[in-house]
């Protein structure tokens, strides 16, 4: 079933109980990050609608009050076995609320708390469409719940940038390929790089920050909001700290654009990701903000590589995660 048939599904289901008041968006580590444009795009563009991006086990132990049978949960485990998730799944179905489980693995644990199940294509994939990747379909569900619900005036503009974002990310891994290895080689020894990000691409900045440069290459890291870097974070800045810039494509530029105007003037050691410069300028405005999240994390995938081999620590290494209890 598709999701615009998931969608019609669900909300012919609810009609007598209220409809689909709320979405919520659960999940831990970089699944959870996957989320954040979806989510974002939620609490920009509904009128109505709630959204809100949850922790799996917050969810569990501080579940919103609101959660129930006008609730559409959407979940996101890559084996589908993480526990957290399973356990926040069986929740959602026990207090009535329809639950959407994304997984790469048919037949884990957490199908059997869903009501439907959704695949994505890895980036390791050869034969993937990056329309598929695990950020865009949950915000495909997302722009089909609205547009169902509410409406949405960029809806075929929407269905436009899937059908332009395979041929962007493929042209803008092409054009980092060479900045890829400089980079490596410059950072390679460092001990700690921080990420920036602002907006519906924030996502992006986080799942690099926790999941690459501290979870696979033990790497001290944490995410700045580019909004929030000068309410604090700035004062870290020097000659000799590492950032890496991500410069959305969109409404919320101008705060990196902030950033990184004062980055130049107080910090000598910083790599920059532009998706302007990348080609997602070539997505309609009114929703090429919701593509940079996907735009970034591919692009990062060919730094992350080159990251990996210089510093000769495979991005599979791991010292606690799956090996002890926790």
């Amino acid at each position: 079933m598709d999701t615009k048939k998931i969608v019609e599904e669900i909300i012919e289901n609810k009609a007598e109980d209220g409809g689909i008041q709320q979405v919520y968006f659960v999940a831990c580590g970089g699944s959870l990050g996957a989320f954040f444009s979806a989510n974002h795009f939620m609490q920009s563009e509904a009128k109505k609608l709630k959204a809100a991006a949850i922790n799996s086990n917050e969810f569990v132990h501080d579940t919103p009050a609101a959660m129930g049978v006008n609730s559409v949960v959407i979940l996101c485990s890559h084996a589908g076995n993480t526990p957290e998730t399973v356990k926040a799944a069986e929740l959602a179905h026990n207090k009535g609320a329809t639950v959407i489980g994304m997984t790469y693995t048919p037949g884990s644990p957490l199908t059997e708390f869903c009501d439907y199940v959704v695949g994505y294509k890895f980036r390791t994939d050869l034969e993937m469409n990056f329309s598929e990747d695990k950020a865009l379909v949950p915000l495909t569900i997302a722009v089909e719940i609205l547009n169902q619900v509410e409406g949405f005036e960029a809806y075929d503009k929407y269905q436009d940038g899937l059908n332009k974002i395979d041929g962007i990310i493929r042209n803008a891994q092409k054009q980092v390929e060479q900045r890829a290895l400089d980079f490596a080689q410059t950072y390679k020894d460092d001990k700690i790089i921080y990420t920036m990000g602002s907006g519906a691409g924030y996502g992006a900045a986080y799942i690099q920050s926790i999941c690459i440069f501290m979870e696979m290459q033990w790497i001290n890291s944490s995410s700045i909001h580019t909004g929030e870097y000068f309410h604090g974070p700035f004062e870290i800045t020097d000659l000799n700290t590492p950032f890496l810039i991500q410069m959305n494509e969109g409404r919320t530029r101008a705060l990196d654009e902030r950033a990184l105007d004062f980055l130049k003037k107080y910090a000598k050691r910083y790599e920059v990701v532009d998706a302007k410069e990348l080609g997602l300028s070539t997505i309609e405005a009114p929703v090429v903000d919701y593509f940079n999240q996907t735009l970034f994390t591919c692009v990062y995938d060919i730094y992350n590589f080159a990251l990996a081999d210089a510093r000769k620590h495979p991005l599979s290494t791991r010292r606690y995660m799956w090996k002890v209890e926790y």
